[in-house]
């Protein structure tokens, strides 16, 4: 197939593309993340996906652009990356014991046209004791990672239940990134059905 642009500088993407054989290269999108002052968490996340597909689309007429963006939200609130190492822990705190939802928009961008899907995981997380939400966070793992943790990590011990797409909590949903490519022109194999043909 053809390569794509990953507008991502998340190994972790790249790794999820090169997992389902995309051809792509990387050039990280540069917006503004900040949330609007009502916007709820699932615009959110789908207009990031979609500005960063479109931010990179600019500079490469023709080419397929990949913008996709990740969030965890509980109780309706937006959870982002960590500033610091007491800000880790307050989310790990949040996240015990409970229910959260992982909310993973992708956006395919060419030439000023862009499609996009927003898929939600449920993550329960069993009880953490305040002495191995220390030890987690002293491994730096949560640093960078939305919530505060990496399911595909040493992070992974504390999910008790998952209910959706796994891969979209690790940051990139195959099969929805799969559907926009072959709708695209751009099938993952010869054979992959697009939604069009799916429906006919």
């Amino acid at each position: 197939m053809a390569s794509i642009i990953l507008a991502s500088a998340s190994p972790r993407r790249s790794e999820l593309l090169e997992q389902i054989g995309v051809a792509f290269s990387v050039q990280p999108a540069h917006i503004d993340e900040t949330p609007g002052s009502a916007e709820v968490p699932g615009d959110y996340v789908e207009r990031l996906a979609r500005e960063k597909a479109l931010a990179v689309a600019v500079d490469f007429p023709g080419r397929l652009v990949l913008g996709s963006d990740t969030s965890v939200i509980l109780n309706n609130v937006i959870l982002g990356k960590p500033a610091d190492e007491h800000e880790a822990r307050s989310m790990l705190a949040q996240l015990s014991g409970a229910t959260h939802q992982v909310m993973t928009a992708i956006a395919l961008a060419q030439d000023g046209h862009c499609e996009s899907r927003l898929v939600t995981t449920e993550v329960s997380f069993r009880s953490l004791a305040p002495a191995e939400i220390a030890a987690y966070v002293a491994t730096g793992e949560p640093m960078d990672k939305a919530g505060s943790y990496g399911i595909q990590g040493l992070g992974g011990i504390f999910v008790q239940e998952l209910k959706g797409s796994y891969s979209a909590v690790v940051g990139l949903p195959l099969q929805e990134t799969a559907v926009l490519l072959a709708n695209a022109g751009c099938p993952v194999w010869k054979h992959w059905p697009s939604s069009r043909e799916s429906q006919s």
